[in-house]
């Protein structure tokens, strides 16, 4: 056998490292979480896991609400600090300098810098031992219109966005592929006879 063998753990990578942003325009905080994913597509159904004695847990229960907000290069160093700093004692919108943003649905600030904000509203929760999974149904989908092709479609290849890894933070590549790819089926080259 070719691969060691190691105790069991989390090392499904890479993974979002976001910036979820809770409370209301007067009483907020940013976490940086990195266990966050999709559950469902209809209706769009994600979660977050959050450690009990996280500053934004009681925040996200307080309000049953919560935003994802992607981070990018530019904010790799307030995902970090975000996540490293404690919303007791600090005012993180206030110390890395980004902006609230007022939401459709929900009371929680969106973080303007952020190329792309979701909006969730707790319908579910489980206790996992180290971290509570907040599963939320997904109101709405707010994306910066400078990250919008000539179409209207979103092109995340303009964002920079960034993932986590094993304790590093990595920004993320070009595309490669597209779904189905593999199964497409080529086009022939069509050839004018001279």
């Amino acid at each position: 056998m070719s691969k060691k063998v190691w105790k069991p753990g989390t090392f499904i990578y890479p993974i979002p490292a976001v910036l979820v942003s809770s409370g209301d325009m007067e009483k907020s905080n940013i976490l940086t979480v990195a266990w966050t994913g999709i559950i469902n597509t209809n209706p769009a159904t994600v979660y977050i896991s959050v450690r009990p004695e996280r500053y934004s847990y009681n925040l996200i229960k307080e309000f049953g609400e919560f935003a994802i907000n992607l981070t990018t290069e530019k904010l790799a160093y307030a995902t970090d600090w975000c996540g490293v700093r404690s919303g007791s004692k600090y005012d993180k919108f206030k110390e890395m300098k980004l902006t609230k943003e007022k939401a459709n649905f929900i009371k929680a600030p969106l973080i303007k810098e952020s190329p792309v904000s979701i909006e969730c509203k707790v319908i579910d929760e489980k206790n996992y031992g180290s971290h509570t999974m907040f599963i939320a149904e997904v109101l709405s989908i707010d994306a910066d219109e400078k990250y919008m092709d000539e179409n209207g479609a979103f092109d995340i290849s303009k964002c920079d966005l960034i993932a986590y890894a094993n304790g590093g933070y990595y920004k993320l590549g070009k595309k490669i592929g597209k779904f189905g790819f593999s199964v497409e089926k080529k086009k022939k080259k069509n050839r004018k006879n001279s």
